[in-house]
């Protein structure tokens, strides 16, 4: 694995660029390419068309990125997450940057990367701490220098665990406003884990907590990843299923207890969502 330094006139780099086995490419998140830059003049770098996913690290210096028609002007501590079908270009300013980035894709990337846009995930964020993401680079580079002959499987992990921690850093805290609308959806939340039985509508959880329904939608799907009706019938059926599987109760009384009516509303809620009945299910496990 050729891992050597470049000296160029625009930048020093240090850089991995990796051949995954046929089988990452089809079944698994892959890396395609991870390295570590330090400007050495100002420069722009231009890309469009890649089938990639860019994340990228400032770690020094400023700079600026152009996508999607938006500039944002990038200082050190700020991450940037992009989907490089579309084009793009950076480029560092006299406040010469140095970068860590990975390039990866996967077959489920396009859809993992469109919840994270539904979440509220923007194109460059400021994480605030970089730890997590210092962390996952270190040991991406490491494995994929390394000879070790499940490396593939290694690396899946690893980006899996970026995937995650972009996810969890992509509802923005640096507003009040938006921590205090945080606040709201946790009570809503918890509201919701204690009350799953009773009937439930958006317009008394509007009334309850104050907020508009059409607002409450929105912003609930974009933190938890799942409208109010589907987290509580997410809820319901969890709930179900643990006293399918250990209480004696009716399959009928079930379906009361979890706030899902007669039997048969339960019974094809319950198939729509397991692609069984609850009797199949309790007979199951």
């Amino acid at each position: 694995m050729n891992t050597a330094l470049f000296h160029g006139d625009l930048v020093e780099s240090r850089r991995i660029i990796y051949t995954p086995s046929d089988f990452a490419k089809t079944s698994l998140l892959h890396l395609q390419e991870i390295g570590s830059l330090q400007a050495q003049k100002p420069h722009i770098s231009r890309r469009e068309n890649l089938i990639s996913y860019l994340f990228f690290i400032v770690s020094s210096g400023t700079g600026a990125l152009v996508y999607n028609g938006q500039r944002h002007v990038l200082a050190s501590g700020d991450c940037v997450f992009i989907d490089c079908s579309r084009s793009y270009s950076h480029e560092t300013s006299d406040d010469l940057w140095g970068l860590k980035w990975i390039h990866f894709y996967g077959s489920n990337l396009n859809s993992i990367y469109a919840k994270y846009l539904e979440r509220g995930g923007q194109p460059c964020f400021h994480p605030g701490n970089l730890h997590g993401f210092d962390q996952l680079w270190n040991d991406l580079y490491q494995i994929a220098s390394s000879s070790d002959y499940i490396r593939d499987m290694r690396i899946y992990e690893k980006l899996s665990s970026l995937l995650t921690l972009l996810m969890e850093k992509s509802w923005h805290k640096n507003s009040s406003q938006v921590s205090s609308t945080k606040q709201n959806l946790i009570s809503v939340q918890e509201y919701l884990d204690e009350n799953y039985s009773k009937k439930i509508t958006l317009e008394e959880l509007a009334d309850k907590f104050f907020i508009n329904k059409f607002y409450l939608t929105r912003v609930f799907k974009q933190q938890f990843g799942l409208s109010v009706n589907n987290y509580l019938l997410q809820i319901r059926i969890t709930h179900a299923k643990y006293l399918l599987r250990f209480t004696l109760q009716s399959v009928e009384s079930i379906g009361l207890e979890c706030g899902m009516g007669e039997l048969y509303y339960f019974s094809r809620t319950f198939k729509k969502v397991e692609g069984i009945s609850p009797s199949e299910y309790r007979r199951m496990w």
